[in-house]
């Protein structure tokens, strides 16, 4: 079978002073006609810089420093940009993770999806605009007219990516490159973006490069997988055999990484309820005039739960479901329009500011993004100590305290001196954990810890937390997207959709034995839910 596109011993220099000297090095790979060839490694792997460079569309500084790509005849390595110009979008596309950075916030969606055939193929307006509403069709976003006329904060975020996919597929490219775009979706999302890439790539027979993190939508779509590791691709073979058989020990560490979805036996839990929500409501109002005509979102519609001290309680379901609305409402970073929040029976919601700071010792929080939530400007030690000096210890003993910290959450307490943007993703989340543990607290609210690390990392960090529970009788409130992380740290599942808690129980028993038919479809949705790595 001859390949649509192959790249031959392809290597990309990095300038000086980086962290290695090529990004990707001697990289060889076949894309053929009608299959899903999936990329798979961690950040910093050179998943995304092989789709940069084949795209020509390298950081300054990065340069093709030799090998080749074929396509049609030519060698892109060394094609002017006047031939990449008609290559890209017509001949090769590609479809970005975050559409709202790739989509022109002040464009309608048509008009983006319908510059393609204005520029590439010079049809008139008429024509246009019914292309456009056809390929909107095709890609399943409902209501296409009015999809036409939206401009992408108007979309979900599912919409939005299906617009891209519109827009990646306006041309009929022989090749679709799809850069991790369901990373950032819920499951249910997911699920419909990645049978909608399979669906058409098999009645358009298009070649699709797949770069991905996730083993899980790897065992659902593809038909070969390559791994890469540091800018070499280490093993590549058919989807079943670098699955189930990988040779190289980076692919058997990636693949051993990836957390079941089954629950593992449960844990004996204490009768002890450290902290109880109970009816808990959060009304938002945007927009209108005085009060009148205003847009009512319930976030959370009298939620009630127990977290038994010393478990684990995660909170699961699609954005908009509530979950973070109720995280920050647990630690009154929001605060809720009705109901209590008891810590061993003190309402959190009646304290006054003085009391509450007192209480906040007991409750921390943990956020998603470690980066956005630590101050760049001051050294992570720093950060760390400075729960500690507010509550009144001297600057001395916090910072002894930090390095305490720094050791306890597998971090080199010398690295207290550094910033933030000296550290990896995963090392940032520890440093994040650090500064929740500095207090001493009994209950941690973590609010997607680990959807934003890679699955080798992801598993340290919840190996970290596990043991940390264990060691400080911590009690957690673990709040998540990722069914298969819920699965493997929790004791108890609470489901939300829409505000409500629509079903609640040990997370052995919901996993196994879902009854609302929410929960059924959220783990229908998992993808490659049957696969698990051999134990």
């Amino acid at each position: 079978m001859s390949a649509v596109l192959s790249l031959q011993g392809l290597t990309v220099a990095l300038p000086k002073g980086a962290d290695r000297a090529h990004a990707l090095e001697n990289v060889s790979l076949d894309l053929n006609a009608n299959e899903i060839l999936c990329v798979v490694g961690e950040s910093g792997s050179g998943k995304s810089m092989t789709a940069s460079a084949i795209m020509r569309l390298l950081p300054p500084g990065v340069r093709i420093s030799g090998g080749a790509v074929r396509f049609e005849g030519k060698d892109l390595a060394t094609a002017d940009e006047r031939t990449m110009r008609a290559i890209r979008g017509a001949g090769i596309a590609m479809v970005f993770q975050e559409p709202m950075t790739a989509l022109n916030p002040l464009r309608t969606v048509g008009d983006q999806i319908g510059e393609m055939f204005r520029i590439h193929a010079g049809l008139p307006a008429k024509q246009i605009a019914a292309r456009t509403l056809a390929l909107l069709e095709e890609v399943r976003i409902p209501h296409p007219a009015q999809a036409a006329r939206a401009y992408p904060h108007e979309l979900s975020g599912g919409q939005r990516q299906r617009a891209m996919i519109a827009m990646a597929l306006a041309l009929d490219p022989k090749v679709l490159i799809a850069d991790e775009p369901t990373t950032a979706l819920d499951v249910t999302t997911q699920a419909q973006i990645l049978h909608l890439i399979r669906d058409l790539q098999r009645r358009k027979g298009t070649a699709v490069l797949f770069i991905t993190h996730d083993f899980g939508v790897v065992a659902e779509i593809a038909d070969r997988v390559a791994v890469m590791q540091h800018g070499v691709v280490v093993e590549q073979g058919a989807a079943s055999q670098v699955l189930h058989a990988p040779q190289h020990p980076y692919t058997k560490a990636l693949v051993a990484a990836v957390p079941p979805l089954h629950a593992p036996p449960p844990r004996p839990l204490s009768d002890d309820t450290i902290l109880r929500i109970e009816s808990v409501q959060k009304t938002y109002r945007t927009g209108g005039f005085l009060g009148r005509g205003a847009r009512v979102t319930h976030a959370v519609r009298g939620v009630t739960l127990d977290l038994p001290r010393g478990a684990t309680l995660g909170v699961v379901g699609e954005s908009g479901s509530g979950k973070s609305t109720l995280a920050r409402c647990i630690v009154r970073l929001i605060e809720p329009d009705g109901g209590a929040i008891r810590l061993e029976g003190t309402n959190l919601l009646a304290l006054r500011r003085r009391e509450m700071r007192q209480a906040a010792r007991r409750v921390q929080m943990v956020f998603q993004d470690p980066f956005g939530s630590l101050n760049p400007r001051r050294r992570a030690g720093e950060l760390v100590a400075q729960g500690p000096i507010v509550h009144g210890a001297s600057p001395a003993a916090a910072m002894a305290r930090a390095k305490e910290l720094f050791a306890l959450v597998g971090l080199d307490p010398a690295a207290t001196e550094r910033y933030p943007h000296e550290f990896s993703g995963g090392q940032r989340q520890r440093i994040g954990l650090a500064r929740a543990l500095a207090l001493e607290p009994e209950v941690l609210v973590a609010d997607e810890p680990v959807s934003a690390l890679d699955v080798s990392v992801q598993a340290q960090v919840l190996r970290l937390l596990a043991e940390l529970r264990e060691r400080l009788n911590l009690s957690i409130v673990f709040i998540t997207h990722d069914l298969r992380v819920a699965a493997q740290v929790c004791d108890i599942v609470a489901v939300m959709k829409e505000g409500e808690v629509v079903e609640h129980g040990p997370i052995g028993r919901v996993f196994t034995d879902p009854q609302h038919a929410y929960t059924q479809a959220l783990l229908a949705s998992v993808p490659g839910r049957d696969f698990a790595p051999a134990a």
